[in-house]
This record gives structure tokens, C-alpha cells and sequence, in this order.
């Protein structure tokens, strides 16, 4: 039963992104609180975590999302929650609308009426900067955060005390993991306070994707998390959970990541990306599967280890991405990670490029300049 029926009507932004052509964001329409992660006792975690879970959408809710192209010019586009409260925006983008000169997040906003009135509010967009060639996409479950809430639903109950009455930053940091993601790009997360359609806000140097078996509920739960530790920013991809197979199936948990991935990809042809995971939820298997498919656009692959021996399928992954000259890196510690990061010249401090430029590695100078 959801715990504030009667609230008024807010909408929840996701982190959105856009090319040059078209840009993609989704929000919810929802009758709740504003999310406090303020640990306040174990009680009150359990409520605040409860309220994620037992959130009241709300359908058939008229949203309309308000764009300013880079040369000032407004657009608005309409749209309708369905029956889960979900708002999809696809928008294709008129005039020019071309990159700036770093990757930034664009200001948007939404407007909805409750029984309070008329009401705006902020979303975000990710563009990449014009000159990025090098994108990252990374899982969450286990890769970043211990969330123990992925995997059968005999997973979830071993960690119901985790999941319900933990706040972020109670929550066990994947050691390294912090230090590593920013060696990779990523540095200043987005800027906390309100702005207005059309601002242009600083983001990391790589633009940083997520995709995760999470529930869309614990999005603001993540996105504090995030922030709370010092990691990257950036648009998530989390699933609607059902109490069904499709929601606890293990085989499900890569097929939403591959279309995650797939479609990040078809957006930014003109990028390549490195995969960042763990053996947990099978995604050398999932990864490999991608990277052998796009070669061409794969630029490395990142598994963190946390399970035991590799199964017949990760072992045929890992000798596929061998066989089309993918570098892989397997450890279980991201400290190790940062050296192979300087072995293929990924690592953004001064030695780590002196090491690269030594090696080689058959690389072009246009391609350690865009690395």
C-alpha cells in the first residue's frame, strides 16, 4: 500500500541524454515526499526505504517538457504518463543544436499541474563535448555499491536488512572504485540547486553511462549515493520491477543491460565506449557478447572479480574478446586496474601518459590525443 496517497502530484526527472539529433529523458509522475536520505535512526531508514518501494504512480498525467537550443530558441513537447507513471520523451531536436566545447549537462524542465496548481521543475541532459571520442558505460550492483538487491528474489531476502535500512552513506564504497572512475574521466558530478531551461551546468571530462538490474525507485537513492562518494554523474538505466520472473530471472538481468548498452551506442556512432562490471550478474558474458559484435567501438572492457571460478560461458567470453584484440582486464582490485588502464593508455595522470607514449601500442597520434 503506498505510504502517501494522498501527497501532491511531483514528477521525477531521470538524467537524460541527447546527440545532435534527437534527445532522450523520462520521468515519473508520483504521489510522495521529496527523497531524504538523512539517516535517523534504524526505524526511520526502514520508512524512508519503504516509501521507495511502495511509491504510488500516478497515469494519464499531462507532462509537457520545455527545451532552449544552444542559440536560445524554445521548444515544447507534450506527453501523457502511462499506467506505471513513466513519461517517455523522444524528441527530435529542431534547428542547430550542435556540442559544446566540453561534455556538460543541459538544463531542462517540466511542467505539470496538481491539485496545488501549475508546477516546473528541473531535469538534466547529458551531451558529450564535440571533440569526446571516448565514452564510458559501467554497471552498478557490485561494480560500484554492494547493493544487494539484484540477483533471485532469495538474494534479496538474504539482504533485506541492507536494502530497507541502510542510507548511502552507510552504504560499503567498492574500494578504489572512486579513485578508478576518475582516472578514467570522470571528476565534478552535477552541481546540486535549481536552474532553468537552457543553462549549461559542468560535468566529467568522459561522459559516464549506468546501467543496472535496480528498480527505477532507488534512482535518487544512487544519485545520492554517487554524489556522497565522489563518482561520476550520469544517466542510469534501471529496470520496472514486477514480482515475476521477468523481474528476478538471472537471464533477464543481461538482456536489459544489452539493450541499455545497444542503444547507447546507436546514439553516439561516432564514440567508442569502455565497459565497466563484475561476475556477479554475468556480465563478462553480456559484454563480450557486445564488444565481439562491434569491434569497432569497443574500446576495453573492465571486469571486476567478486564471485569464485569462471563458468564454461565466461571463459569462452574472455577468449572471445581475446580473439578480436579487445583488451580485458580481469582483477579483483581496482588498484590493479589503474596500471592496465596505463598499459593502454586510458589513465588521465601525467606518468600514466609518459608509460603509454614509451609503449605505444600501436596507436595513432590522433588517437592518444582522443583517448
Amino acid at each position: 500500500m503506498p505510504f502517501f496517497p494522498s501527497a501532491p502530484i511531483r514528477i521525477q526527472p531521470y538524467f537524460g541524454y541527447r546527440n545532435e539529433e534527437r534527445l532522450f529523458i523520462t520521468a515519473r509522475a508520483l504521489r510522495s515526499r521529496v527523497d531524504n536520505f538523512e539517516k535517523r535512526g534504524k526505524w526511520r531508514a526502514m520508512r524512508t526505504m519503504m516509501g521507495q518501494f511502495a511509491s504510488h504512480e500516478v497515469k494519464d498525467l499531462a507532462v509537457e517538457l520545455e527545451l532552449v537550443s544552444p542559440s536560445g530558441k524554445t521548444q515544447r513537447h507534450k506527453g501523457v504518463t502511462d499506467k506505471e507513471g513513466f513519461v517517455h520523451f523522444d524528441v527530435p531536436l529542431e534547428g542547430d543544436w550542435p556540442y559544446a566545447e566540453n561534455t556538460e549537462w543541459e538544463v531542462v524542465t517540466f511542467h505539470w499541474e496538481n491539485g496545488e496548481g501549475k508546477q516546473c521543475g528541473d531535469g538534466h541532459v547529458l551531451a558529450p563535448g564535440k571533440h569526446t571520442a571516448l565514452a564510458m558505460i559501467s554497471d552498478i550492483d557490485d561494480t560500484i555499491i554492494e547493493t544487494g538487491i539484484t540477483g533471485d528474489f532469495r538474494a534479496v531476502l538474504r539482504n533485506w536488512r541492507r536494502v530497507l535500512m541502510q542510507m548511502p552513506e552507510e552504504r560499503i564504497l567498492v574500494p578504489g572504485a572512486d579513485m578508478f572512475y576518475n582516472a578514467l574521466g570522470g571528476n565534478a558530478g552535477l552541481p546540486e540547486g535549481e536552474g532553468h531551461a537552457g543553462d549549461h551546468l559542468p560535468a566529467s571530462r568522459r561522459p559516464f553511462f549506468y546501467v543496472s538490474s535496480s528498480p527505477w525507485n532507488l534512482f535518487s537513492y544512487l544519485v545520492t549515493y554517487m554524489r556522497g562518494r565522489g563518482l561520476p554523474l550520469g544517466p542510469i538505466s534501471l529496470r520496472d520491477w514486477g514480482l515475476n520472473r521477468a523481474t528476478f530471472g538471472s537471464s533477464s538481468h543481461g538482456a536489459h543491460k544489452k539493450a541499455a548498452i545497444m542503444g547507447i551506442l546507436a546514439t553516439y556512432p561516432e564514440i567508442k565506449f569502455a565497459l565497466l562490471g563484475d561476475d556477479s550478474q554475468g556480465d563478462l558474458t553480456a559484454f563480450s557478447a557486445i564488444a565481439v559484435e562491434n569491434p569497432d567501438r569497443i574500446r576495453a572492457v573492465f571486469i571486476r572479480k567478486v564471485g569464485e571460478e569462471m563458468s564454461p560461458e565466461e571463459v569462452a567470453a574472455k577468449a572471445a574478446l581475446e580473439a578480436a584484440d579487445i583488451p580485458l582486464w580481469l582483477g579483483e582490485g581496482y588498484e590493479e586496474g589503474r596500471k592496465f588502464l596505463s598499459s593502454i593508455g586510458l589513465l588521465e595522470d601525467e606518468e600514466a601518459d609518459a608509460v603509454v607514449k614509451s609503449v605505444g601500442h600501436g596507436e595513432t597520434e590522433e588517437e592518444k590525443a582522443t583517448a
